[in-house]
Formats: structure tokens, sequence, C-alpha cells
């Protein structure tokens, strides 16, 4: 099953509370919402992703709970980023404080942009769909970003302000000074 994307704007211009109950009326699928209002469907992955998913996921918890500077997210976890897009990264981790000045409701979309997002390309996924959304995540506020594609061992890692760094084969990922001590180790994601 491909990716699908659904046009919806000219119909109807759904809010995020309509958005967020067509997701909850529809938990098998997995949608995202562009900035434009396109409703983007993705198909469930391989086991093969959900493997690395979990593995990228749970480096980051641990990280996060062995110091307590912020709260880790998985692929569920649906973000409003400030141009309206409603996006769930592969993994994502937010500042603690950030949640606590906003004191959102857990049961509904985080309305802020993650401070560290990651997108792990999967076999339906294609490279330039997800470097634009890598995009839009540092124009929306996240702060550091990684594009993992597995298959190839490539990584592009995105940053506020710089240039988009390149990676071949790299052995592991440093969270710099947004997850500082945060190391990624590839070897269970290559």
């Amino acid at each position: 099953m491909n990716t699908i994307a659904l046009d919806l704007h000219s119909v109807i211009d759904l809010t995020d509370e309509q958005f967020f109950m067509l997701c909850q009326q529809n938990r098998d699928l997995k949608f995202e919402r562009t900035a434009k209002g396109k409703i983007i469907i993705m198909p469930p992955t391989g086991w093969g992703t959900g493997n690395r998913n979990v593995e990228l996921s749970f480096q980051l918890q641990a990280w996060s709970r062995s110091n307590d500077l912020g709260i880790a997210f998985d692929s569920s976890t649906g973000f409003i980023l400030p141009n309206r897009a409603i996006r769930s990264p592969d993994a994502a981790w937010v500042r603690k404080a950030r949640i606590e000045a906003l004191n959102p409701d857990p049961d509904k979309f985080l309305p802020l942009a993650p401070d560290f997002a990651v997108e792990l390309m999967s076999a339906s996924d294609m490279l330039e769909d997800l470097q634009t959304k890598m995009q839009e995540y540092v124009e929306n506020g996240v702060r550091l970003g990684w594009l993992i594609d597995p298959k190839q061992q490539y990584v592009e890692i995105y940053r506020q302000g710089r240039e988009v760094e390149a990676l071949l084969s790299p052995t592991t990922l440093s969270g710099e000074d947004i997850l500082p001590g945060f190391v990624l180790d590839l070897q269970g994601i290559f």
C-alpha cells in the first residue's frame, strides 16, 4: 500500500478538532495534515521498519528518563505545528518546561513543534517527501532533526539556521546541545 494524499481543502477546511475526531474514528489508519489542508494517509510499515522504530524510540526514551529534561514521544503522537500542519514524527522529544508552560490536554494533539524530531524512512516513503517534511519541521521550530534511511545507511541532519548535513554509514548520532548527552547507536537501526 502506498501513501495516499487527499486534497479536501477545496471541499472542507477541517479544524484541528475535526481532524482529531477523524483520526479517532479511524484508529487503524495513520493520518497527517499538511499546512495546506491536504490529508495524508500512511500505510502500516513492515516488521523491519517497526523493529527499527521501536529501537529508536527505546534509546530516546531511556535517555529521556535518565535526565528528566523533557518527554519523548513515539510515532503515534500528533503535533500541531505553527503553520497548522499536524505531523507525527517517528520519534520526537520536547523540553518539559515547554509542555508545562502550555498545560495541554494529554488526550489531544500537542500544539507545538517538538524540539527534536526523527523520520525513519520505510519502503513506502519517498526521500523527497521526507526531506520536505524535515524542512517543514525546522521552519516551524524543531531545533534538531534526523532523517534516517536504514536501507542506504544514510542520515541527514537538520538544524535551525544551518545547511543540511549528510552522513553516509555513521555508527552513532549525537543529540548535540538539544539532547545533551544523547547518542543514538545506529547498530540496531542500520
